[in-house]
């Protein structure tokens, strides 16, 4: 199964994403964005590619329905969804982490300081992939894969996440 990962897009009305963007979710079979979208219009067109699960940021005004967390299950792992700027912590990825307390996660995907970023707390996998455009600092814009293979005999040879850098400059 490969997911593709976004957030931080903060596309106007009439904004589009990156040609590099839509080329690598091409072949996606879900869409996870962490939020900060702006517009509806850009998740119905992620979701001509692949279902598309989405979160609220805290620049995501003009979206409903959209939950601040949320825990969907792709096989047979559990993924945490949220923004990154809500809960306990002294910084984003602390953030993260601690608004999954209790709900057995095996990976937290977050957004909100377009920071790509990977670490491994405690079994569990946080991922931020960075934004695709807006990079703030950052040398590339940035999106994330990841990649499940239910074969595997464990977790760590199953979950495979990598962060495609594209735009230097």
């Amino acid at each position: 199964m490969k997911i593709g990962i976004l957030s931080d897009t903060h596309l106007s009305a009439g904004g589009i994403l990156p040609r590099q963007v839509w080329e690598s979710l091409a072949d996606t079979e879900i869409i996870l964005h962490a939020g900060d979208i702006l517009t509806e219009d850009l998740l119905r067109d992620l979701a001509l590619i692949a279902p598309v699960y989405a979160v609220l940021g805290n620049c995501d005004r003009n979206i409903e329905g959209l939950p601040s967390k949320r825990v969907l299950c792709c096989g047979k792992f559990k993924i945490g969804l949220t923004h990154g700027h809500l809960g306990a912590g002294k910084d984003t990825p602390d953030r993260a982490y601690h608004l999954f307390d209790g709900d057995q996660v095996d990976i937290i995907v977050f957004g909100h300081s377009h920071i790509p970023y990977q670490e491994v707390r405690n079994g569990v996998i946080l991922f931020n992939p960075g934004s695709p455009t807006q990079k703030r600092g950052q040398e590339y814009y940035s999106i994330g894969i990841l990649t499940i293979n239910e074969e595997a005999e464990n977790k760590e040879k199953a979950i495979r996440m990598n962060h495609i850098f594209f735009g230097r400059g």
